[in-house]
């Protein structure tokens, strides 16, 4: 095979006489905004389509398993989920005495929901996911995640989750907001009546946690949150997780309390009885309140 019968498509090369695609790079859609860019090998794309809502796409890669995409930004990849998916769901549960009845908003893989089912007190997972494209393809593709959907405890509701929330008053303990970034659908996730409403939606004593993006890359996001955060919850903190496959390498989430604390009133019995896990621990949950100078005067 000469050079010259090879021709550049998009990210890759195609070779004519194999009929296949070679040396093919997803870039993360982040350098449009930062100057920068995530690249990961793919080895073969399992789907891409456009949603009612969005770009999908699956991938498998060379080295980090499967990975979702949406609109061009990178969800998860199986090799570094489990960072994510634990720091999201198991801090706010482990904190919350007795969480039974929980909403996800977002979450559409399934991998948030994996981890609340690993507590034993949940009897009810409301899980509402604006596009049943993102469950559906999810459930084919990536198993590993999606297997939380057969639990019967999991109900799914194709919904507009801010409306949702509107329509469940003093409903749930632990409310999850497992967002794609402020951008598209996701953008009134981060805006203060969304905040209020899902007040309105917590029992007196819950909890809400939020992802909030990165302390590095979207530093204006999380300083307009903490402001009007801590006008409507009595608590509010902000912690981080490393997830090498995101942008910057880390993420962060607001932890938005009617009464708990994040660090006084952790339960560590019950985390050291949790199963499977691969990055939560009781010392990695207090570590990831602590912020650095510049984000501890980010967050107030």
């Amino acid at each position: 095979m000469t050079q010259e019968k090879k021709e550049k498509v998009g990210l890759a090369t195609f070779d004519p006489e194999k009929n296949q695609l070679l040396d093919l790079w997803f870039h993360d859609d982040i350098e449009i905004s930062h100057g920068l860019r995530l690249s990961i090998k793919v080895r073969e794309v399992l789907c891409h389509y456009r949603t009612t809502f969005q770009e999908l796409a699956i991938f498998e890669t060379e080295r980090l398993g499967k990975m979702l995409v949406l609109d061009n930004i990178t969800m998860l990849t199986e090799f570094d989920e489990f960072a994510y998916h634990e720091m999201i769901a198991h801090v706010p549960l482990l904190v919350h005495p007795e969480p039974k009845k929980i909403l996800i908003i977002g979450g559409g893989d399934g991998g948030t929901a994996r981890e609340v089912l690993k507590h034993p007190s949940v009897e009810k997972i409301d899980l509402c996911e604006i596009d049943e494209e993102v469950i559906r393809a999810c459930r084919k593709h990536i198993p590993s995640l999606a297997c939380s959907f057969d639990d019967e405890r999991v109900r799914v509701f194709c919904a507009d989750g801010a409306r949702f929330v509107t329509q469940h008053p003093n409903t749930y303990d632990v409310i999850i907001v497992d967002s794609t970034d402020p951008v598209g659908p996701g953008k009134v996730l981060f805006q203060r009546k969304f905040y209020e409403d899902m007040k309105k939606a917590l029992r007196d004593d819950g909890i809400a946690v939020t992802q909030c993006e990165s302390l590095y890359l979207h530093r204006k996001v999380i300083k307009e949150v903490a402001s009007f955060a801590r006008d409507i919850y009595p608590t509010v903190g902000y912690y981080n997780t490393l997830v090498p496959t995101y942008p910057s390498g880390i993420i962060g989430f607001f932890f938005c309390s009617l009464k708990y604390d994040p660090l006084n009133d952790l339960s560590s019995a019950r985390a050291r009885a949790l199963p499977g896990l691969q990055y939560y621990s009781p010392e990695t949950h207090r570590a990831a309140f602590t912020l650095p100078r510049f984000g501890a005067d980010l967050v107030g």
